[in-house]
């Protein structure tokens, strides 16, 4: 995908904040669209169907979180990157962005060219997924990569990128026990920071949505989804 066709959509409240990340993105090549509160993002979202979102928390009429919930409710909307980009730096404000469906959590201020390089690696980490093509049958249970599906008893789940890529990389490596660092690297990236306790909000996400008994009968078979 070249950047001419990368769909980027802004979202905050303040004016400044539009116009000086939006020209920075501009400037690289993205096709960038700006929404200024939750309301507008949730159908600014389904419009345009963008790759990326950056949101704010705080805004008027719906706020960031509750934008992203909905935003992640949506089907054909399940596969975009939202990351926040938000003065809220309290860690169970960071917990709470990650259990409304965030990919990452960015605090403000930040330098532009550090933001650019963050919004690149999310890019290119997705360029490399779409790449990817294989499935997997694990337990009774289907991961379509290229399709980000994952079907258990005929039933389909969704599930939010990181998610999917967690649940993905833990399934392919059966009797594997990750270290932290290293789940931390292939799922998010190097250039993303993100706290340990990211990891924790996630799978017990995954034990909720896949259920507890797949991943007993996962252990059973020889799998270990253990995080150390």
């Amino acid at each position: 995908m070249k950047k001419k066709d990368i769909k980027i959509l802004l979202v905050d409240d303040e004016p400044d904040i539009l116009e000086i990340v939006g020209y920075n993105l501009t400037q690289e090549g993205y096709r960038i669209y700006t929404a200024t509160n939750g309301k507008e993002a949730v159908a600014a979202a389904k419009k345009e169907i963008p790759d990326l979102i950056i949101m704010d928390v705080m805004m008027p009429e719906m706020d960031g979180m509750e934008a992203c919930e909905n935003i992640r409710k949506i089907p054909e909307l399940n596969n975009v990157i939202i990351t926040f980009l938000t003065a809220r730096s309290e860690d169970y404000s960071q917990v709470a962005g990650f259990d409304a469906g965030a990919d990452d959590y960015i605090t403000k201020p930040i330098k532009p060219k550090l933001l650019v390089s963050k919004v690149k690696a999310l890019l290119r980490r997705l360029k490399e997924q779409e790449k990817n093509s294989e499935t997997l049958n694990v337990g009774g249970i289907e991961i379509n990569r290229e399709e980000y599906k994952i079907v258990k008893d005929n039933i389909e789940i969704a599930l939010p990128r990181k998610e999917f890529e967690l649940f993905y990389l833990l399934a392919s490596k059966p009797g594997k026990v990750f270290k932290r660092d290293e789940i931390l690297d292939k799922v998010w990236g190097n250039e993303v920071v993100v706290g340990g306790r990211t990891i924790d909000v996630h799978i017990r996400k995954l034990r909720e949505k896949i259920g507890e008994d797949f991943f007993k009968t996962i252990k059973g078979v020889g799998y270990k989804f253990e995080v150390v």
